[in-house]
Formats: structure tokens, C-alpha cells, sequence
């Protein structure tokens, strides 16, 4: 019995496993809002950052008591002109003496300014930011050991390896999504496989593109603009029957089985709070080279005999200025 009650508090208490204790500091003077108060600012530090699940806990070290609520206080002469701050209500710790303290756990991110208000030219500010997992993981926070993730169609003949770079996305940053279709039969690589790429995020289709892979590969790029879980879809997976290792597979049927999604999450990126519009691009096709071939060999040849005859021409005019002119 010992040990099943061990587990389930060891399993209730991995959630807070990262979380951190930060603790501000009321120090003596706060109370006073003359400009020689003993206290350089009122709680210490002003600005703090933390995470979402941090617990912060102020401590009066003050010689009056104090509160801490979530608003907008009055500032360093607003006082007196009546002027006692405007409480939000997310959080009030109601007044604690000298000597004591309060903790307030934060769930969400954001920016949070507070105040005292007994004293409300006391003010902080506290950024809440999203807690981001360090190692990849899929949209249940699972995390995923190795790359690629193997995934398998429906009827168990393609098998669909993604890859994705960086490995931890983050709104704002371009991510490469690299994929290969395979012979689960035969483990060879198969191209020339037709498929649909759908992103997914927070239950909104938000891209879609039809592909075609060249030697079993292709990738595509795409910057995420919000927060939340992904994913990242393959539909309609077809392609011609074909013989590989001396063995014959269709891919021809049941093309409308054939899908097969993965998932991750996307994480608010604290360093960079817009981006660029990019392009999205797919990969360079074989069939494209191959028509350019064409394009390549006969326009500079096109090219060369204009200027020959442009340069024949101009000389032919310059003979005939010569032989016409008259000296003097």
C-alpha cells in the first residue's frame, strides 16, 4: 500500500518538476514616497520574468504593512492628487505585516503590473512567459527520441518518414518539415508519389499544398504565426505500380486511405515577436532541370548570332559612310 500511494504522488508532482521559487524583496522605506526614502525602488527587483508555473513570493522587510495587487498604481506623485491606483482583480494578496510574506503561482504568460494599495506609488511588473520543453515532442508532450518519426498508411504499404528542423518550433522562425515515402515490402525508397501537405493547428486548417517527391523525397518551409498544437498531414498518397528489387508493389489503390499525420506543438518565441513574410518553397523538381535544358542551350545561341549579325550590319553601314563621304 506504501508504495502505490509513493507513485501516485511522485506521478501528481512531475508537472511542477521545472518550476522555480522567485522571491521580491519589500525593502525598509518602501512606505515612504519622499525622494531620500532609504529604499532604492519599491520592490526588489521592479521586473522580474518568469515562466508559466513559477511560483513568486514577495517578503515584507519593510516596518509597514503592505499589499500586492495586480493593477496600475498611482506612481510616485499621483497620490496626491487622489490618485490611489485601479486594481485589475487577477490577484490581491490582501495586506501582510513585516515579517511576512505571500506567494502567488502564475498559470499563465503575459505582462502583469501591480501595486500596493496602501502605498500606491509602489509599483512592479512581473512577464510571465510560456514554459518551452528543451527536446522534441509531439503534441502530447511526449517526447521524441529520434528522428525521423516513422509513420505507416493505413493499408501498412508506404511507410512516411518526417523530420522536422528545428526540432523544437517556435513561432516566427522558419521551420523545414523533410520527408521520404518508402516500400514498407521492400524498404526501398519510392518517387514519383502524389500527396497533399496539410498543416493543421489548433483544430483551423492554415496550408495545404500538392506535392510530388523525386528520388522518395521532398520538404517544404513554413513560418507559424501562433501558439499551439500541430498537425502535419499527408493525404491521397498515390503513385504508379511499380517493380523494385524484383518485386512488384501497387501503389494505385485506396488512394483515399492513404493518410497519415504526425503532430508537435508550436511555442511563443520570446526573442523574436514578428517575422518577415516568407516564401514558401518546395523542392527543386527533376522535370524542372529537364525543361530548362532546352531554354539554357538556345537562348545564348539565339543571343550570339543576333550580335553577329547586329555587329556585320554595323559594319557594313560604316563601310558605306566612308566611301560616300567627300574631302574637303
Amino acid at each position: 500500500m506504501s508504495v502505490f500511494v509513493f507513485i501516485i504522488f511522485d506521478a501528481n508532482s512531475i508537472s511542477d518538476s521545472y518550476a522555480e521559487e522567485i522571491t521580491i524583496n519589500i525593502p525598509f522605506g518602501a512606505y515612504s514616497p519622499e525622494l531620500n526614502t532609504p529604499a532604492e525602488v519599491w520592490y526588489d527587483p521592479p521586473v522580474v520574468s518568469a515562466t508559466v508555473g513559477d511560483t513568486i513570493t514577495w517578503i515584507n522587510n519593510d516596518k509597514e504593512g503592505h499589499t500586492v495587487t495586480s493593477g496600475q498604481g498611482s506612481g510616485r506623485f499621483g497620490w496626491m492628487n487622489n490618485d490611489f491606483g485601479i486594481s485589475d482583480g487577477l490577484f490581491d494578496s490582501d495586506r501582510f505585516m513585516p515579517g511576512e510574506s505571500w506567494s502567488y503561482k502564475f498559470e499563465e504568460s503575459g505582462t502583469f503590473s501591480y501595486y500596493c494599495t496602501i502605498h500606491p506609488w509602489m509599483d512592479g511588473v512581473i512577464t510571465i512567459k510560456e514554459s518551452v520543453l528543451d527536446y522534441p515532442h509531439d503534441a502530447f508532450e511526449n517526447k521524441i527520441e529520434s528522428f525521423p518519426v516513422i509513420k505507416f498508411t493505413p493499408d501498412n504499404i508506404i511507410e512516411v518518414d518526417l523530420t522536422w528542423e528545428p526540432n523544437v518550433i517556435k513561432t516566427h522562425e522558419k521551420v523545414q518539415f523533410i520527408y521520404q515515402f518508402y516500400s514498407r515490402a521492400t524498404n526501398a525508397n519510392l518517387a514519383k508519389m502524389q500527396y497533399d501537405f496539410v498543416l493543421i493547428q489548433n483544430g483551423k486548417e492554415i496550408y495545404r499544398d500538392t506535392g510530388l517527391t523525386q528520388i522518395g523525397g521532398d520538404y517544404r518551409n513554413f513560418v507559424f504565426d501562433n501558439t499551439g498544437s500541430v498537425i502535419i498531414r499527408f493525404e491521397g498518397i498515390e503513385g504508379t505500380a511499380g517493380t523494385i528489387s524484383d518485386k512488384t508493389i501497387d501503389v494505385t489503390t485506396s488512394k483515399a486511405a492513404r493518410t497519415t499525420e504526425f503532430s508537435t506543438i508550436v511555442h511563443e518565441n520570446q526573442e523574436k515577436m514578428n517575422h518577415e513574410q516568407m516564401q514558401i518553397k518546395p523542392a527543386q523538381r527533376l522535370e524542372l532541370y529537364y525543361g530548362l535544358y532546352p531554354i539554357i542551350i538556345l537562348v545564348p545561341g539565339v543571343l550570339f548570332i543576333i550580335a553577329l549579325f547586329w555587329m556585320k550590319k554595323s559594319k557594313k553601314n560604316s563601310s558605306q559612310n566612308t566611301s560616300s563621304s567627300t574631302p574637303i
